[in-house]
């Protein structure tokens, strides 16, 4: 990947799209549960980042957390800009193989606001601690701390209405 990426900052085409590829389902993976309806907008200004960015990344093995870091702001970005908070009717929890069940969560992302989102996918989901993800976030660990307590229990009241 390494050599890669140097490839690509030379200004290889192959290399750049070969990189694009490897990065467009992470980068989706990141935005989606942000940015919601708007995640594939979220990633397409994520990848489009990336593209500019690449020649000033130093450290080509830190590509996946540039990314990330791109990724998590273009879609709290778009999320902040899209304003999609608007609350949805839960009905009852349906079971853990029950296709609906992804509606549902969807459903009660759609009502915490973009950094509380950002702050469960970074936790949650990619599974950092909290200090990574506050850098990733540019916010001090204690505000990260405090974000992902009221994200969660957010998500849990949305959840049981």
């Amino acid at each position: 990947m390494i050599d890669l990426v140097r490839a690509a900052q030379r200004g290889d085409t192959r290399a750049m799209n070969e990189l694009l590829d490897e990065l467009t389902p992470y980068v989706g993976r990141i935005c989606g549960p942000i940015a919601l309806d708007d995640g594939p907008d979220a990633a397409q200004e994520a990848l489009i980042a990336i593209f500019r960015g690449l020649r000033g990344l130093e450290n080509p093995a830190a590509l996946r957390g540039w990314a990330r870091a791109i990724a998590v702001r273009e879609a709290v970005r778009v999320a902040r800009r899209a304003q999609r908070q608007q609350p949805a009717e839960l009905t009852d929890v349906p079971a853990a193989d029950d296709p609906q069940l992804v509606v549902d969560v969807q459903d009660v992302l759609r009502r915490l606001s973009p950094e509380h989102r950002a702050v469960l996918v970074l936790r949650d989901l990619e599974g950092m601690d909290e200090q990574t993800a506050a850098e990733v976030l540019d916010v001090p660990a204690g505000t990260a701390k405090s974000r992902l307590h009221r994200a969660r229990a957010s998500f849990r009241k949305a959840w049981r209405s």
